[in-house]
């Protein structure tokens, strides 16, 4: 009963969600906990809060922008999928290359999203560094320091995007105070109060940072 519980939270913010999206979205939790038995990717002590801490957190972004029909995204340290994953479900239109420095996470990466079909996801054992593309957009979630991360990705966004979108920056998704992180080489674009788009607690210290490098 929880997990529909907090299944429908998600469906509270993104009301307009097909049902196969939420037939994904349903069976993901299950797909994480089978795999977390084996790969440890996911503290076991969160997962009763998988929707909430995980996959509502990494849609903060889509309540930010609605990424254009065939634009690229990279996901930089995803982890075991976040917040690659819950964004790819949502935009299927769009392509997302997760990359991860360890492998058996990529695993998992590769697993789940070959057992939800999600054709726009590619996910590689890589750095940022040694990947040889550009992106529209640039996505993570609180792998490191805002300046160390604009190192790690400098070079990797496409010059422009289509008219009247929002142009090529990384979204980044982090808590606490930011502020000592917000300088050079990150060009910050924009901070967002994760909390005006989610009204639970968890929420209120974290941020979204959208900056150019």
């Amino acid at each position: 009963m929880k997990d529909r519980d907090e299944l429908e939270r998600i469906l509270k913010y993104f009301s307009s969600l097909k049902e196969e999206q939420i037939q994904k979205f349903a069976n993901l939790k299950a797909l994480y906990v089978d795999w977390n038995a084996r790969i440890n990717v996911i503290s076991r002590k969160d997962m009763d809060n998988f929707y909430l801490h995980h996959v509502l957190h990494s849609l903060a972004i889509a309540r930010y922008t609605s990424f254009f029909e065939g634009a690229s995204v990279m996901d930089v340290g995803t982890g075991g999928g976040f917040p690659g994953i819950p964004l790819a479900i949502v935009f299927p239109e769009v392509e997302f290359h997760l990359v991860d420095s360890i492998g058996k996470k990529i695993r998992v990466v590769q697993e789940v999203a070959s057992a939800l079909s999600l054709e726009n996801v590619v996910a590689t054992q890589a750095r940022a560094e040694g990947v040889k593309k550009s992106f529209n957009y640039i996505v993570s979630r609180a792998v490191t320091s805002l300046p160390e991360f604009a190192k790690w990705v400098k070079g990797k966004l496409v010059k422009n995007n289509p008219a009247g979108m929002l142009p090529p920056s990384v979204l980044y998704l982090k808590g606490g105070d930011i502020s000592p992180e917000l300088v050079p080489p990150v060009k910050v674009l924009e901070v967002k109060n994760v909390s005006e788009w989610f009204e639970e607690p968890f929420f209120e210290t974290k941020k979204l940072v959208v900056f150019q490098v």
